[in-house]
C-alpha cells in the first residue's frame, strides 16, 4: 500500500504471507486507481499546451478503468465489493482457489472513494485524440464503462466522473462514514469502525491460531505491524484531508441531487461539500481550544492548559485518540498533520463557527 498501514488488518503486511494464501487487498487496489486518476488529470492539464500529452493521459485512463474492473471481478468475479454490507473488504486467497472477506469495516474500505475525478466536455473539446479514445471506450468497453458517469451539469455541459464506486455504492460508504457510532468521531473520521468495540472481528487460520482486531482508539496495545503507529481506531488526518477532498470532487459532479444525513440520525441532510466542511470543523477542533483552555490534542495536560509559556506551544502529533482527540505517536509529524491549515482555511472561507465542545 500506499501507506504502510501496517495493524490495519489481521497480518502483517511487510511479511509474505504463507505458502498458498494470498490478501487481494482493496486498499492497495485503490491506491493505484488514485495514482492513476491523478496521473490522468495533470497529463490532461499538460495536453493543453503539449498535444503530445493526451496519448499519456489515454493511457492512464485505460489503466484506471482496467484496474476497476479487475476491482469488480476480483474474488471469482464477486469483486471486493460486498454488496450485503454496502463496503469494500479484503480478500484472502487460499490454497485451494477458495476465498474468504476479511470483514473489517477500516480505512481498507474508505481509501477506494478517493480514486475519482471529474471530465468536463468543455476541457475535452479542446483535447480531441483523448475524447476520441475516451468515445470509443465508452461505444465498445461496455464493461468498462460502466465505471464512467455522464451527467449533465450548468444547462447543457456535460461531464464526466471516473470513480471506483457507483453512485449507490458510494451512499452506502457514506451511511457508514457519517455514523457516530462507526466512523465519524468529534474529532475526523477513525481508522477503524468504532462498532469493532464490542464485535471485534475473529478469524481462525488452518493452523488453528485465531486472529482479532478490536477497537483501538489510541496507542496500539501490541507491537506487532509497525510498533506503536496504530491504525485501529485512531484518527490519521492524512487519510483524512484526501476523504475531504474526494467528498467536494464527489459535489461537484452530483451537487445538491446527493445529500447524506449527516451525523447519521441528526435528521441534518447535508450536500458532499457540507459534509467536507464538517470533517474539517472536527479535525480543526483537535487544536483550538475550548472554553477552559485545553486544546484536545494536548489531552489532560495541565502545563500545555495553563502555563503561559507552554499553552500557545502545538504539537503536530503523528495520529489522534479516536475519542477524546489526545494527540499520539511522534509529536512533531509535520509531514502531513500539518494539512490541519487548510482544514482551517476552507472552515474559514466556509464562514462557519467551529463547535469547540464536541
Amino acid at each position: 500500500t500506499a501507506l504502510p498501514i501496517y495493524n490495519i488488518g489481521l497480518f502483517d503486511r511487510s511479511k509474505p504471507m504463507a505458502p498458498g494464501f494470498s490478501l487481494e487487498q482493496a486498499d492497495g487496489t485503490a491506491w493505484m486507481c488514485f495514482y492513476c486518476v491523478v496521473m490522468l488529470d495533470i497529463a490532461l492539464e499538460l495536453a493543453l499546451e503539449d498535444p503530445v500529452y493526451e496519448d499519456m493521459a489515454s493511457k492512464f485512463f485505460e489503466h484506471f478503468v482496467t484496474i476497476v474492473d479487475a476491482m469488480n471481478q476480483l474474488a471469482d468475479g464477486h469483486g471486493l465489493w460486498n454488496d450485503e454490507d454496502g463496503f469494500y473488504y479484503d480478500h484472502l486467497r487460499r490454497p485451494d482457489g477458495g476465498h474468504d472477506p476479511m470483514k473489517i469495516r477500516s480505512m481498507v474500505g474508505l481509501i477506494p472513494l478517493y480514486a475519482c475525478l471529474v471530465l468536463d466536455d468543455k476541457k475535452l473539446q479542446k483535447l480531441p485524440d483523448f475524447t476520441k479514445r475516451l468515445k470509443w471506450f465508452l461505444q465498445y468497453k461496455k464493461g468498462f464503462a460502466a465505471h464512467i458517469t455522464k451527467g449533465a451539469l450548468e444547462g447543457e455541459e456535460f461531464y464526466h466522473l471516473l470513480a471506483i464506486p457507483t453512485r449507490p455504492q458510494l451512499e452506502r460508504v457514506l451511511d457508514y462514514l457519517v455514523d457516530e457510532d462507526e466512523f465519524l468521531s468529534p474529532y475526523g473520521i477513525r481508522s477503524l469502525s468504532k462498532v469493532h468495540q464490542d464485535k471485534p472481528f475473529m478469524f481462525r487460520c488452518g493452523s488453528g491460531e485465531e486472529l482479532g482486531v478490536r477497537y483501538t482508539p489510541g496507542e496500539s496495545d501490541t507491537y506487532l505491524f509497525g510498533g506503536n503507529s496504530n491504525w485501529r481506531g485512531p484518527i490519521w488526518l492524512c487519510v483524512n484531508y484526501l476523504l475531504i477532498e474526494s467528498l467536494e470532487r464527489y459535489h461537484y459532479f452530483y451537487g445538491d441531487s446527493l445529500k447524506v444525513e449527516c451525523p447519521k440520525g441528526s435528521g441534518c441532510k447535508m450536500n458532499l461539500r457540507e459534509v467536507a466542511l464538517e470533517l474539517c470543523k472536527r479535525m480543526s477542533r483537535l487544536f483550538l481550544p475550548g472554553p477552559d483552555g485545553k486544546r484536545p490534542c494536548h489531552g489532560e495536560s495541565e502545563r500545555y492548559r495553563d502555563d503561559p509559556h507552554w499553552k500557545d506551544l502545538v504539537l503536530f502529533y503523528e495520529y489522534f485518540h479516536g475519542d477524546t482527540g489526545r494527540g499520539c505517536g511522534a509529536s512533531h509529524q509535520t509531514g502531513w498533520t500539518a494539512v490541519i491549515t487548510r482544514c482551517l482555511d476552507r472552515v474559514a472561507k466556509g464562514s462557519v463557527d467551529v463547535d469547540l465542545v464536541p
